[in-house]
């Protein structure tokens, strides 16, 4: 439906609503108790015209249900800096989102953007596409996960739009309520309406439909938002509660492992996954070495010329990201320790990825990762990172078929957002051969200061080498991009390793460097 001949004739008598809100409100409360034990959150945006009710309507429903449980998000445009700024625009709202069983309220969301930009013509009609296309991809890889989304838009036509604005700007205890931006949005009302049709037009879909509301009578608006939430919900709880127990045929848990998680319903993939024809890893030279002496040389040029350019990132604000993945003991903690001799300890972070807390646990697999992006001229190094959705994951079975191999999909992206928001990306396998492996688990096992390195896990993984190294040859085929390609490290041989993870550091910076406007390399 156009929002241009929506038509605004809905109304709810004060009687029907005083008689049906005592029961909706019991009937709100018992699902979000239901809910609690649910294994999906439930986002709930509202978007729309000023002045339709949005805030009205989430106040009502902070106070119809239990707000232990409910999360509210209202944005603003970013503006610190340090914060959201110099950020991928999405990881404010990665942040935010619910955890499985919980609601999310959220105002002036991943919408207001588009929504503005499109009125005030500072997003092109060309740029567009790709704006509707991200907030597309955003919602799909949220709803896969089983999250429910349900979408709002609370509409008013123009005279309905100018009458609420003037009752609310009348009265001294809402006065404040209305801005001079708010009269400009209803002088370019006809934009907003052709505007808001293009966006619900692009982004509608089955599992984030928008359902557009008469804002007119605040009764209405109020009933028809918390009895569709009521019904969405309870429908979800519905078929989750008649899906098959999935313990049954979950791989057995381990302390040191991702819990497996409930069977849920989520868009399975259906096409047939067909491994890598590449192995990747069959061609490195693994017999390069390194003498003492070089090696001391050639670490403190890289060393010296890291410092150097991680210098001029943080003056030109270009973040860094670094994700190291490798075999166990093939020298990820030494390589990352050889990077941060020549950092700024102000300007790094190094974010150790173990499993999931319970709190992780409950969210998108990938909502960890966001809460860690590194802010302007900064560098997070990811000792472990997403990859583990599809190695450790994979090969364990704590991730089902159907979500390892859509994750492929879903990291691509995530890493597309974080280069074109101008971060950085460099990401590692550090490989060497089993033999080696064994030798250095030995020597770990033999020294008291590095036994504690040396866990059941790392055996119990080795004993499934070739399966993990068909999924790193998959990984590596499937994720790796123009912009953000993966650096397959030799390490049998520690000092070559560490110095060719110090020297791809380097030449990524310069790239990225000489790329920017104010670069003097």
């Amino acid at each position: 439906m156009k929002l241009a001949s929506f038509v605004h004739s809905n109304k709810i008598a004060k009687s029907e609503f005083e008689t049906r809100l005592p029961i909706l409100r019991a009937e709100l409360l018992e699902v979000q108790h239901s809910l609690r034990k649910a294994d999906f959150p439930v986002i709930v945006l509202f978007a729309g015209v000023d002045g339709a009710g949005k805030s009205e309507v989430v106040n009502l429903i902070n106070e119809w249900m239990d707000p232990r449980w409910l999360i509210n998000r209202a944005y603003a445009r970013p503006s610190e800096p340090g914060t959201d700024t110099d950020r991928p625009v999405f990881r404010r709202y990665w942040q935010d989102l619910p955890p499985r069983g919980q609601i999310g309220l959220f105002l002036s969301a991943w919408y207001s953007q588009v929504l503005l930009g499109t009125v005030s013509q500072q997003v092109p009609p060309e740029e567009f596409p790709r704006h509707v296309e991200r907030i597309s991809r955003f919602e799909r890889t949220l709803a896969t996960d089983n999250a429910l989304i349900l979408k709002f838009w609370m509409h008013l036509n123009k005279r309905n739009q100018k009458k609420q604005l003037t009752r609310l700007e009348a009265n001294p205890a809402t006065a404040w309520r209305v801005t001079h931006t708010d009269w400009a949005h209803w002088a370019m009302y006809d934009r907003f309406v052709i505007a808001g049709d293009k966006i619900i037009e692009a982004t509608d879909s089955d599992h984030a439909p928008w359902r557009v509301v008469d804002g007119a009578d605040h009764r209405y608006r109020s009933l028809t938002v918390a009895e569709h939430m009521l019904d969405a919900i309870k429908d979800r709880l519905g078929a989750t509660n008649s899906l098959p127990d999935a313990s049954t045929s979950a791989a057995p848990e381990s302390s040191a492992d991702p819990k497996p998680k409930s069977e849920t319903p989520t868009k399975v993939v259906t096409t047939e996954f067909k491994p890598s024809r590449v192995n990747w890893l069959a061609d490195v030279d693994l017999e390069q070495t390194l003498p003492k002496g070089e090696y001391r040389k050639r670490l403190a040029q890289s060393q010296g010329e890291l410092n150097r350019l991680c210098r001029m990132a943080k003056q030109q604000n270009v973040s860094t990201l670094l994700a190291f993945e490798g075999w166990d003991a093939a020298g990820k903690g030494g390589s990352i320790r050889r990077i941060l001799q020549a950092l700024d300890p102000r300007n790094y972070r190094v974010i150790p990825t173990a499993a999931p807390t319970d709190e992780e646990h409950a969210q998108h697999y990938l909502w960890r990762f966001w809460r860690h992006l590194p802010c302007a001229g900064n560098i997070t190094i990811f000792d472990r990172s997403w990859y583990g959705r599809v190695l450790v994951e994979r090969v364990e079975g704590f991730a089902r078929p159907d979500e390892w191999q859509r994750a492929y999909d879903e990291i691509n992206e995530f890493e597309e957002e974080l280069v074109e928001s101008g971060i950085m990306v460099c990401k590692y396998w550090l490989h060497i051969t089993q033999d080696e492996q064994l030798r250095r688990f030995e020597e770990r096992k033999a020294t008291p200061h590095k036994r504690w390195k040396l866990t059941e896990e790392d055996w119990r993984n080795r004993a499934k080498w070739d399966e993990y190294e068909e999924a790193v040859n998959d990984m590596i085929e499937r994720t790796n991009t123009p912009l953000a390609p993966w650096t397959i490290v030799p390490a049998n041989d520690k000092y070559t390793a560490r110095i060719e993870v110090l020297d791809t550091v380097c030449e990524h910076l310069r790239k990225t460097l000489s790329r920017s406007p104010s670069s003097s390399l």
